[in-house]
């Protein structure tokens, strides 16, 4: 890996998943005034919402109410739903209720966790194919992530040619928060992110396997287990793991801290 292609490595998103009830939405809107570069990312799934990593309902519309939309419909942080257990259930069927009401919150990014651990019902994935696909085609404003595994093969296996609003998350632990072996090259014919185990910890260290992996192309990294703290007994979305995280990719260059925080 020559240094010049080392050099052109641009990080698309930094994924700072299971913002939830423990945080308040304002605290989030501030960060991403800051760190554009930064996506906060939601949990669904209803059968657990309001707990732990994943969001009320009420929350989410607070969030939703303080981003505030911008001219041209863009808005002031980048904000990506992650779904689980009966909302890819209502995906994989074809029902795109919920994927509208994302996108009126100010959701761009869509992040499919078809996968057992997220409670979801992965037998008939592949005849599911066909009603995916036509949810994905009917909303190319927005961007829509497949965990790319073994699990989730007849899924994006089933799509043939990757339609152009579909990016891959590598992620070899799916959802389990264990640190991968390995970061592959993104392919030519789709972007791709990169996940599993990343915190604070090891974050300075995985950011120079990805510039390497990454060979000049942009990706995104996503985290979230490694993010959550206990504080007073409770089980948080921190903050101050979040700033940590955002101040390691900008000493790694992959972005910079604005001119009144810069050190």
């Amino acid at each position: 890996m020559s240094n010049a292609a080392e050099l052109t490595v641009q990080l698309r998103a930094l994924g700072l998943c299971s913002a939830d009830d423990s945080v308040h939405p304002n605290m989030l809107v501030i960060l991403a005034k800051a760190y554009p570069f930064i996506e906060f990312g939601v949990l669904f799934r209803p059968d657990k919402e309001g707990q732990p990593r994943y969001a009320s309902r009420d929350w989410v519309e607070r969030l939703a109410q303080a981003v505030k939309f911008k001219s041209k419909g863009d808005t002031i942080m980048k904000l990506a739903a992650h779904l689980c257990s009966t909302r890819v259930n209502e995906f994989l069927s074809g029902d795109d209720t919920f994927i509208r009401q994302l996108q009126k919150w100010g959701f761009q990014r869509i992040q499919i966790n078809a996968t057992v651990v997220n409670g979801v019902d992965t037998y008939k994935m592949e005849e599911s194919v066909p009603n995916a696909l036509r949810v994905i085609l009917k909303y190319p404003d927005l961007e829509f992530i497949l965990q790319k595994n073994d699990e989730t093969r007849p899924l994006w296996e089933g799509f043939g040619q990757v339609p152009p609003n579909v990016s891959m998350l590598v992620d070899e632990s799916k959802g389990t928060g264990l640190l991968c072996s390995s970061w592959p090259t993104p392919p030519e014919d789709y972007e791709i992110g990169y996940a599993g185990g990343i915190g604070p910890e090891n974050i300075t260290h995985v950011l120079q396997k990805i510039k390497e992996a990454a060979a000049g192309r942009s990706v995104w990294i996503d985290m979230e287990s490694r993010l959550r703290s206990i504080k007073n007994d409770k089980d948080i979305f921190d903050l101050d793991k979040c700033y940590q995280i955002i101040d390691a990719v900008c000493r790694a260059g992959l972005h910079v801290h604005p001119d009144y925080l810069a050190s």
